[in-house]
């Protein structure tokens, strides 16, 4: 095992910052400046931290008028808004525990949710969330009061545990004169081991477990990530803004939008949803964005799609413009995101002449630090970006580690890992398996009434065991492999990362969802999923007709279309690492049906159950395979593509 840096815990006295604490300083200090701007009515609204504050001890209050004790557990189910942060905050302030739901969480997952957590209390935002609620209360027997968010369908209903969020503040305000010094005397009683939140699990492999982080899991990487700049050089001021977009209840979005705000007095935008982000990007312009590979993939493939339908003098101009970018790129990965003069020449013809355009309309014009983590990321795409001047620090962290384990620094980026442990915490690579540890102060307490899959992660000297393969790339960054679980072993033997393959399949802007099978089988195969907007454009442009997803996914130029991907991709990797072949998926994946995580992470299990017979017709030795071209075979039930050719 190769160590790093051993920690120093933080003790629970004074050197602990609540987040509470935390905006109540920028609330004493600057009660007039703005810290978060949400869109009404399609015009920025401010909120500054006086309000802010105000709105912490209101919820609070109103909180501990409705019965809520410190360690009880109260449920937000919400789209990113200022009231999730004031209900998460106002919470923490009285020492409950804030439980976070995703927006897309079925009426089942909610159910579970809630009887798992045992919460007394849901923040639901709108009809949609209470309705779900509703249909699943009666067997949520600790669940005593439905708090909604928007009145519109709800205000007419009557049932006894529906509270407005109107009646909320204004039992808060009622509770406040009665008990003034609430507030404080839990700010005082506030200890480091307190849990603050659960924060449930994806679920790839089984029901999401409730990981507990406490008052010293969120300090230290507070701490670490926002105020020491472990992820941003300089750390953040009051002169930045971000926009919060990916769903609150998770670890990254939570340190990315709720962390950084409290200690770093960056003023927040909220999209108005996942599907306006690229709109709102343009409008705000954000000097720090940290995204999931999804996204920064959505923007690539976005930028492609609108230059294929320019006219020929843009494409031109385009055409030169990227091949300065894949100079500069190039030229930047060699020298770990550090400038020469070389690449500061090219990009100063590129920037006015299409750079500058190219990133105003992505929303990435004053972007001044850009990360990206929760899964791995296409070197294709990063090179891109480095190229149009946008340098993406790749990081790495868990629920379990509270977001805390490697970065890569500016000037020290390693193209392909998550960089650098943190400054302050210990990461080993075990020797015999790879898999990399971890044990810092922010690493969690353990699962939420599951001591026995607590101790399958953490051992008895504090080590988190991640589940994730590493490598040290040069005895300083870390390359992540795959997920322990997810790596194939095919019939000959040979140790397999499908996400590599996957990540590189979907660096087109024609593919969406790409699987890798091969476990125990003499060769690999895919499942595809088309991008439906691209493809459908592609399409049109080029006079196809089609109906459904399935249909555009069935039709022989598009067939044509995601072979040459595949055969571009095995280009990329060895012999044993090829697809041979792949079969069409006839349906988006969806989080309700089963197939998707809340973080729209592939459930391998739930897709190979239900495409089963795809997954045997390709391992059915129907056709001949072997390394070649690739052809195009149709069957009544399925379209798909083999490799065919000579030996």
């Amino acid at each position: 095992m190769s160590t790093v840096l051993e920690p120093t815990a933080p003790s629970a006295g004074a050197g602990l910052q609540t987040l509470p604490q935390r905006i109540r300083e920028h609330a004493t200090r600057d009660p007039q400046r703005v810290c978060m701007r949400e869109k009404r009515y399609g015009i920025w609204q401010d909120i500054t931290w006086a309000e802010y504050q105000e709105h912490i001890e209101l919820v609070g209050h109103a909180l501990v008028s409705l019965g809520i004790e410190p360690g009880d557990r109260v449920a937000i189910h919400s789209e990113n808004r200022p009231e999730w942060l004031f209900g998460d905050l106002g919470i923490v302030a009285v020492r409950a525990i804030t439980v976070g739901l995703y927006p897309t969480n079925p009426p089942a997952e909610v159910r579970y949710l809630l009887q798992d957590s045992g919460a007394r209390v849901l923040f639901a935002e709108d009809q949609e969330q209470v309705d779900k609620a509703l249909d699943v209360e009666a067997d949520c027997p600790s669940l005593e009061w439905i708090v909604y968010l928007e009145p519109r369908g709800v205000s007419d209903y009557d049932h006894p545990k529906l509270l407005s969020w109107d009646d909320v503040l204004a039992r808060g305000r009622e509770h406040r004169e009665a008990d003034p010094s609430l507030i404080e005397r839990r700010a005082r009683e506030a200890e480091s081991g307190d849990i603050v939140t659960l924060v449930y699990t994806s679920g790839t492999t089984g029901p999401p477990k409730g990981a507990m982080l406490t008052n010293g899991n969120v300090d230290f990487a507070t701490r670490v990530l926002v105020t020491e700049g472990g992820t941003y050089d300089p750390p953040p001021t009051s002169d930045d803004v971000l926009v919060s977009y990916l769903p609150l209840c998770h670890v990254a979005e939570r340190a990315a939008t709720t962390w950084t705000n409290a200690a770093g007095g960056v003023t927040v935008h909220f999209a108005e949803s996942i599907e306006t982000v690229t709109a709102n990007l343009r409008e705000v312009q954000p000097t720090l964005f940290f995204a999931v590979p999804r996204i920064w993939e959505k923007l690539y493939a976005g930028v492609h799609i609108k230059m294929n339908a320019a006219s020929r003098f843009k494409k031109l101009v385009y055409g030169f413009a990227m091949k300065l970018a894949d100079r500069i790129g190039e030229e930047l990965v060699r020298n770990q995101g550090n400038h020469t003069p070389t690449t500061r020449l090219l990009y100063a013809i590129g920037y006015p002449l299409v750079f500058r355009a190219l990133r105003d309309r992505i929303g990435l014009r004053k972007v001044r630090a850009a990360s990206s983590g929760a899964a791995a990321i296409s070197p294709e795409v990063l090179r891109f970006f480095f190229g149009i001047g946008v340098i993406i620090y790749e990081i790495y962290g868990m629920t379990e580690n509270s977001a805390v384990a490697t970065v890569n620094r500016p000037g020290r980026v390693k193209l392909g890992t998550v960089g650098e442990p943190h400054d302050g915490i210990d990461l080993q690579i075990d020797e015999t398996t790879g898999e990399i540890l971890t044990r810092h102060p922010g690493v969690f307490a353990g699962y939420w009434n599951k001591p026995d899959q607590t101790r399958e992660v953490m051992d008895t000297d504090g080590w988190l065991h991640t589940g994730d393969v590493g490598v040290w790339v040069d005895g300083t960054h870390v390359k992540i492999v795959d997920r322990i679980k997810d790596i194939i072993i095919t019939a000959g033997g040979k140790n397999i990362s499908p996400s590599e393959i996957e990540n590189s399949l979907k660096t087109s802007p024609f593919i969406k969802e790409a699987v890798v099978v091969g476990d125990g089988r003499a060769y690999l195969t895919a499942l595809i999923g088309i991008e439906l907007d691209t493809i459908g454009d592609w399409a049109l442009s080029r006079r196809i007709p089609y109906t459904t997803y399935r249909d555009l996914s069935e039709k022989e130029e598009v067939l044509k279309l995601v072979q040459k991907v595949v055969h571009q991709t095995n280009e990329r990797f060895a012999r044993v690492e090829n697809v041979r072949k792949f079969r069409m998926m006839p349906k988006e994946l969806d989080h309700e049906d089963g197939e998707l995580t809340a973080t729209q992470k592939v459930k391998r299990s739930s897709l190979f159950d239900m495409f089963g017979d795809l997954v045997d017709d390709m391992y059915g030795n129907r056709t001949a395979f072997a390394g070649g071209d690739l052809t195009t075979v149709h069957t009544p039930e399925h379209s798909d593509g083999e490799m065919e050719g000579a030996a």
